[in-house]
């Protein structure tokens, strides 16, 4: 059997925060918010359009996926598999349980990722997406990427 999962809930919002922290740094993404901070944008996400789903093994909370359902598409913001439980096929199995069990699949699927975050690329192409644009930018001098 594959690991658990359930919608998030209000009081599932500061594990969410922290969790999503872990994510901008293993990514290498350049926001700088803090877990308040995070905690706060996240409240607001989930009383808007966004859901979020946590996933578990053997009753221990591993990862959480952030995702906005629209009619025609499912984006998905945050997908987060904790540290020590990486690189031994649970993400995959989590991914392929919203797929199967959590949205419709008669929609487009996306997901945004960070040019230089390589796992990442290699991880989501091989579940199945395929690149579809590159966002450039010019970053002014002397800020963070420039």
């Amino acid at each position: 059997m594959g690991p658990a999962w359930r919608l998030a809930e209000t009081a599932d919002v500061a594990q969410l925060a922290e969790w999503n922290h872990q994510l901008i740094r293993d990514e290498g993404h350049r926001n700088r918010m803090t877990v308040p901070e995070l905690e706060a944008r996240l409240r607001g996400w989930l009383r808007g359009e966004y859901r979020a789903v946590i996933f578990s093994q053997a009753a221990d909370p591993v990862g959480y996926a952030l995702y906005r359902p629209q009619p025609d598409e499912i984006y998905l913001r945050q997908f987060f598999i904790h540290r020590d439980r990486r690189r031994q096929g649970l993400g995959r199995a989590c991914f392929g349980r919203m797929r199967e069990e959590i949205w419709p699949k008669d929609v487009r699927l996306t997901v945004e990722v960070l040019c230089r975050n390589n796992a990442a690329i290699a991880f989501w192409r091989s579940v199945g997406y395929a690149d579809y644009f590159l966002g450039m930018e010019i970053m002014p001098p002397g800020t963070l990427g420039a």
